[in-house]
């Protein structure tokens, strides 16, 4: 029963107060702030309905809201029983809402602009199987632990991986759907992170994507501009190995993104490392550092064998600093490991299953550091106008 001196109006305004503190799955706000909540009442005995708005037809974060709704209102001192009636949003609400989200962008308009504030990391490498898209997701998610919003672009379009090694894959292997509402894309999220790629659009984990040049660059055009991502702090892009269409696209669609360059020890990687950052440089892009994976393997006597030798990141982060004025540094040396590759096998990033392994605890470092970076305000035109 509700208090004596509470009356029902006073306890309803209180429960859409603890309803703020609901957040949508997908989109990462409050489902008041996304008008999702039409309506509550509270009648004499304490007994709450609340209206829930869900965006679309079959939503699939429509059991989770639910239950944080019927949580959060229970948890109202002097409610006494939660009733959530569940409806959809109209043609018009849902307009409503992906113009509210867009905040005045025209659709299909790329949303990390020359003004936007948010840190664009381009990972790339010179050549397949260093563990690019490794390094990548599992720095996402070490990003995302310190409190970051971050989203994540797959645009290895045609070795997409992202997906799996974060877990979003069902039984079969096959990518989690994003959302979409009307003409906006809702990317899935994973240990706090936005995630979104090609293969959350193909039917099978073993299909093949064999697309041109025109097409790659209208699906990496597409993720940024049809794709909800909010404010972002940080994004990263996993770039397909080369100097191919995808980096030139980013180039050009992204010219203030910064590069992480993944190369292995040996030389033969640090020589085509190399060229992927010359590229970026000709975009007009600035290469943050360079991240050696593969460094080597403790053996129980304490010794490392360096199976793919040794100095290849020293090396990369040398010749891409001669001639600079800013040296280019080796942020980490990620050591050859068993548990990182069992993580991303299993979709279960190392930095939070086993955060004290060796590969873990470098990556780690390399979150903390570029967590810290200073954005370049003073040539930044604020996203500001005067009253």
């Amino acid at each position: 029963m509700p208090e004596p001196d509470l009356a029902a109006p006073d306890l309803a305004r209180l429960v859409e107060r603890a309803l703020a503190d609901v957040l949508d799955p997908e989109i990462r706000k409050p489902v008041t702030d996304l008008d999702m909540i039409g309506g509550v009442e509270v009648d004499v005995t304490g007994h709450a309905t609340v209206q829930v708005k869900l965006t679309i037809v079959g939503c699939p974060a429509a059991d989770a809201i639910e239950r944080e709704v019927r949580t959060a209102t229970a948890a109202v001192p002097g409610v006494s029983a939660v009733t959530v009636d569940v409806s959809v949003m109209s043609p018009a609400e849902r307009a409503a809402l992906t113009e509210k989200l867009r905040g005045g962008r025209a659709a299909r308009a790329q949303q990390f602009g020359p003004d936007s504030l948010t840190r664009i990391y381009a990972v790339t490498s010179g050549k397949g199987g260093v563990g690019k898209s490794t390094i990548t997701a599992n720095l996402a998610v070490a990003l995302a632990e310190r409190g970051l919003r971050v989203g994540v672009v797959d645009a290895d379009v045609h070795g997409f991986s992202v997906p799996g090694l974060l877990g979003l894959t069902d039984v079969d292997g096959v990518a989690v759907r994003p959302t979409r509402v009307d003409d906006m894309i809702l990317p899935p999220v994973a240990y706090g992170v936005k995630v979104i790629s090609i293969g959350m659009f193909v039917d099978s984990a073993s299909a093949a994507v064999a697309w041109r040049g025109p097409m790659l660059h209208r699906t990496i055009q597409q993720f940024l501009g049809d794709v909800f991502f909010g404010d972002l702090d940080v994004l990263l892009l996993d770039l397909p190995p080369g100097t191919g269409d995808v980096a030139i696209s980013v180039g050009q669609l992204l010219p203030q993104a910064e590069v992480l360059v993944v190369t292995t020890p040996q030389p033969a990687a640090a020589d085509v490392a190399e060229r992927s950052g010359i590229v970026a440089r000709q975009t007009g892009q600035r290469i943050v550092g360079v991240i050696e994976n593969m460094a080597g393997l403790a053996q129980p006597d304490g010794s490392v064998l360096e199976l793919f030798g040794s100095g290849g990141g020293a090396e990369v982060a040398r010749r891409l600093s001669a001639g600079q004025d800013d040296a280019v540094p080796l942020l980490a040396s990620v050591p050859l490991s068993v548990p990182l590759r069992a993580g991303g096998d299993a979709g279960a990033p190392i930095v939070v299953t086993d955060p004290q392994d060796r590969a873990a605890v470098a990556i780690r470092a390399v979150a903390a550091g570029l967590a810290v970076r200073p954005r370049d305000l003073p040539r930044r035109k604020l996203p500001l106008s005067p009253r």
